[in-house]
């Protein structure tokens, strides 16, 4: 199975250790081909290609992919872009969210019939979440 994780890049790192554990977990499951949205210098992925670069072969690896995983906590220009173009190409999408007084959720993600939206607080209760998502892990 091939991943395509997304999370905030240049709309804030606040998030970036949380993706790494993320993207941790999401390898048990298949190969994740964004793995650098969770290293702590963003730019050995490829980030500092110019524009153009960086749009052409994120839509590559979202099209080749078989599902999209977004935490989607922070909000993100690039990351509500992709999963709308997951949404019109059919795309199984999930989004993790940890909700809190100060942040909502846009209308956009949490009301798309094309996008499931689980809730957690803690890396440590996505495990289940993802089993019950994907089944068996591999290896």
């Amino acid at each position: 199975m091939t991943i395509y994780f997304c999370g905030s890049i240049r709309g804030g790192r606040d998030d970036r250790a949380i993706y790494a554990d993320i993207i941790r977990l999401l390898r048990d499951y298949g190969t994740v081909v964004t793995e650098h949205v969770g290293d702590a210098d963003v730019t050995l992925g490829g980030e500092n290609a110019p524009d153009r670069e960086i749009h052409d072969r994120d839509i590559a690896w979202l099209r080749d992919s078989d599902v999209i995983v977004a935490e989607v906590t922070a909000p993100s220009l690039g990351v509500g872009y992709e999963i709308g173009r997951a949404v019109e190409w059919g795309k199984r999408i999930v989004c993790l969210y940890r909700p809190s007084a100060d942040r909502k959720l846009s209308g956009m993600i949490a009301g798309s019939p094309g996008v499931v939206v689980h809730e957690y607080q803690h890396v440590a209760e996505l495990r289940p979440i993802l089993d019950a998502i994907f089944g068996n892990r591999i290896g």
